[in-house]
C-alpha cells in the first residue's frame, strides 16, 4: 500500500470520526434526542467521570508521544507504508473515543466535565491531522 492511498484512508477516518462527534452534538442540541437523560444518577455520573478522566489523562499523552517511541518508530522505518495504517488508526482511535464518549455523556449527564473533555481531545485531534507531509515524515529516518 503506497503512502497515499494510506493517507486518504486516514484522512475519511479522520474526518469520519469527527462527523460522528458533530451528528451527535446536532441529534442532542435538536433535541432529536434528549439531553440529560441520565442527569439525576449521581453514581454512575461519579463513576463514568472518574473512568473517563483517567482514560483520558493516560491516553492523550500516549497518542502524541505514540510515534517518538523507539520501538514504534524501528516498526515505521522497516516496513514503510505498512505499518503507518494500523499505527496511526490506533493513535486516532485514542485520542476519538475518548472524545466520542465524553461528548455523549456531556449530553446524558449535562457535566461540563465530560464537556470540557471532549474539547480537549477535540484540540488534541489537530495534532494527529493525517496530511501527506506528516505521512511522509513519519516514515522517513530524517525526524527520527
Amino acid at each position: 500500500m503506497t503512502i497515499d492511498t494510506t493517507t486518504k484512508i486516514l484522512k475519511a477516518t479522520f474526518w469520519g470520526l469527527l462527523a460522528v462527534g458533530a451528528t451527535m452534538v446536532v441529534a442532542f442540541e435538536s433535541n432529536l434526542l434528549l439531553p440529560g437523560e441520565m442527569s439525576g444518577n449521581g453514581i454512575m455520573e461519579y463513576y463514568f467521570a472518574v473512568t473517563l478522566q483517567l482514560l483520558t489523562i493516560a491516553l492523550l499523552p500516549l497518542a502524541l508521544r505514540l510515534f517518538k517511541f523507539k520501538a514504534v518508530a524501528k516498526l515505521l522505518l522497516s516496513e514503510v507504508g505498512k505499518r503507518l495504517l494500523p499505527l496511526a488508526l490506533l493513535r486516532m482511535s485514542m485520542i476519538a473515543v475518548p472524545m466520542l464518549a465524553n461528548g455523549l455523556l456531556y449530553y446524558l449527564f449535562m457535566s461540563t466535565t465530560f464537556g470540557y473533555m471532549a474539547i480537549i481531545c477535540l484540540l488534541c485531534m489537530t495534532f494527529v491531522y493525517p496530511s501527506s507531509e506528516r505521512c511522509n515524515m513519519e516514515t522517513s529516518d530524517d525526524e527520527q
